[in-house]
């Protein structure tokens, strides 16, 4: 009766055993970077799921751990607090629709979103009260301020149509228009 240490797995390696041909260890970097799914390969290969974190986190490219920094872009981040804030979507419902691994992130993202309010209602207000005290600045500073100023509204009540528009068109025609995490870019 042979161990299952003596088992010889694919390309000469042992079952059970820690050591891996590097060529194999490349080729399965390689098909994970790809696109084939994890759980296939350690049905295939026999190969537990630790490994293959190990082997990518130690074997794979730029191109894939620069992917897997925060699989979320910024916007992204703000849609799903914006959606949690405005009760259109719960902490849960996020964390399944978004595919986060912890409502404790979707909480700091929260918290974040709450600190960078504060810290804008906290610059306006230092703004007003300088207003306030008479303290003028010059003509080409206060000039420039009200245009970046009205340039922050329209762009604001852009943004605000633009979210409409999709409500409106997500609930007329029953699909969901916003992008979801990990949605694959169209070859076009």
């Amino acid at each position: 009766m042979s161990s299952n240490l003596e088992k010889k797995g694919p390309a000469g390696h042992k079952r059970g055993h820690r050591s891996y041909d590097k060529r194999f260890i490349l080729e399965m970097v390689e098909c994970i970077e790809n696109g084939t799914v994890r759980s296939a390969i350690t049905r295939e290969h026999g190969i537990a799921r630790s490994v293959l974190a190990g082997w990518m986190r130690d074997y794979g490219s730029p191109a894939y751990h620069a992917s897997k920094q925060g699989h979320l872009s910024l916007q992204e981040k703000r849609s799903i607090v914006r959606a949690i804030q405005e009760g259109r979507m719960t902490i849960f419902e996020a964390r399944a629709a978004y595919r986060v691994n912890s409502t404790v992130t979707i909480t700091k993202w929260l918290k974040e979103s709450k600190r960078e309010n504060a810290e804008l209602v906290a610059s306006n207000s230092a703004l007003m009260a300088n207003k306030e005290e008479n303290q003028q600045p010059d003509p080409d500073s206060r000039k420039a301020l009200a245009d970046a100023l009205k340039k922050l509204e329209e762009a604001e009540l852009k943004v605000k149509a633009l979210h409409t528009l999709i409500d409106v068109a997500e609930e007329q025609f029953k699909i969901s228009i916003r992008k979801k995490a990990g949605a694959r870019q169209s070859k076009e």
